[in-house]
């Protein structure tokens, strides 16, 4: 569809080869991509597409949840209509989700037939400077105009593959399954980029975690002989409400740990899987903003004994100073401080908002009076043998 260098292309996709395949193929050309959770509403997904202006939409007829097509054309059709700004194209894969999927002449172009015309192409790599952009995420708790999370390329490279030395313990030649949706940055990092640059094997599943049944995850688990496996408490706390029976009903020995963030992970829920798999499962935070760990263990560079419900100790790269919210000043050991980085912040970071440097310093450096900190937005607790919570 005619897409070059610095052009931006939405993707709003179920979790298919091919979305991988567009995300990839935008790094490759050097667009700029921006993939967007299928659950968004038209006039959400309408107000990014405003503040991006793409050259071209990538997307689906439909993708399935609990066994139902979810339609993701007729929203993007319906959001396109509101958008002021809407890209020249359409790229529709067909998945026949939709029977009744409309069509709009001119505009919309068949993923296969293109596929078919391309076949056997080949495309050269474009170089970039690692400060140029590689993609917008759209944090998902907007509110009024959208905020776009500017990333880089060669930072953000770095950061991931030596994330996955260090934190994930993965190696190349090995399987990891992270349980997301590419909509999101856990998605971005961990499904498709870190993987991929290390030489791992990485598993994408359309699907919950208790269809067909409760013990889906973990027959994945054996079946690929996954190493290492990145969800969220939430899910865990999904599979903790199920038949206890699943969870011993596949070898799960391939895996080395099983890393959760998203969301606090609570201590009983900590302790029931960790029993439970009889696995390490390592707790850590960060942010769409941050790209990889803020809060982490670091398994990789050193055995340190794990905390239930904390996600341990700060990632090198990050000076993670806790400040009281109207002081400013740093709390002592057991007192709730706002978490807040001293710049500057680590490869892999925000470079900016897009389209908006002084709203990036704006939102995130101007919190605290007389003194130059990235904060988080969130509360944490740090105790007296330098574990946060």
């Amino acid at each position: 569809p005619g897409v070059r260098g610095g052009a931006r292309v939405f993707t709003s996709m179920p979790l298919t080869p091919e979305a991988a395949f567009a995300m990839l193929a935008c790094a490759r050309i050097g667009a700029i991509h921006s993939v967007v959770f299928g659950g968004f509403a038209a006039a959400s997904l309408a107000a990014r597409i405003d503040d991006a202006r793409p050259a071209l939409m990538i997307t689906a007829d439909g993708g399935s949840r609990m066994g139902k097509p979810v339609l993701y054309k007729s929203l993007v059709d319906e959001s396109l209509k509101l958008a002021k700004h809407p890209p020249q194209r359409v790229l529709l894969f067909k998945r026949g989700l939709d029977p009744s999927l409309p069509v709009v002449p001119e505009r919309d172009v068949d993923w296969k037939t293109l596929a078919e015309k391309h076949r056997g192409a080949e495309v050269p790599c474009t170089w970039l400077e690692s400060s140029e952009p590689s993609y917008i995420l759209y944090t998902s708790g907007t509110t009024g105009r959208p905020k776009g999370v500017q990333r880089d390329v060669g930072g953000y490279a770095v950061a991931l593959a030596s994330s996955m030395k260090r934190i994930f313990c993965a190696e190349a030649g090995e399987t990891m399954f992270t349980t997301s949706d590419i909509g999101w940055v856990v998605g971005h990092s961990y499904i498709i980029y870190a993987p991929l640059i290390t030489g791992v094997t990485t598993i994408m599943y359309e699907g919950v975690p208790i269809r067909p049944d409760a013990g889906v995850w973990w027959k994945i688990v054996q079946d690929y002989k996954v190493a290492v496996m990145f969800s969220a408490p939430t899910a865990i706390r999904v599979l903790k409400k199920q038949d206890p029976a699943y969870l011993k009903k596949y070898d799960v020995s391939s895996l080395k740990h099983l890393f959760l963030a998203g969301e606090p992970l609570d201590e009983p829920t900590h302790v029931w899987i960790t029993e439970s798999l009889g696995r390490p499962v390592v707790d850590h935070y960060w942010q769409t903003e941050t790209g990889w760990p803020l809060l982490s263990a670091h398994p990789g560079v050193e055995k340190a004994k794990l905390k239930m419900g904390s996600p341990s100790f700060p990632c090198y790269g990050y000076d993670v100073r806790l400040l009281h919210e109207r002081t400013g000043k740093p709390v002592p050991d057991g007192e709730k401080g706002v978490v807040t980085i001293a710049p500057p912040l680590p490869p892999g970071c925000m470079a900016t908002v897009w389209g908006d440097d002084a709203r990036f310093v704006d939102t995130y450096f101007k919190d605290f009076k007389d003194q130059l900190v990235y904060t988080t937005f969130d509360w944490g607790i740090r105790d007296k043998d330098g574990y946060y919570f």
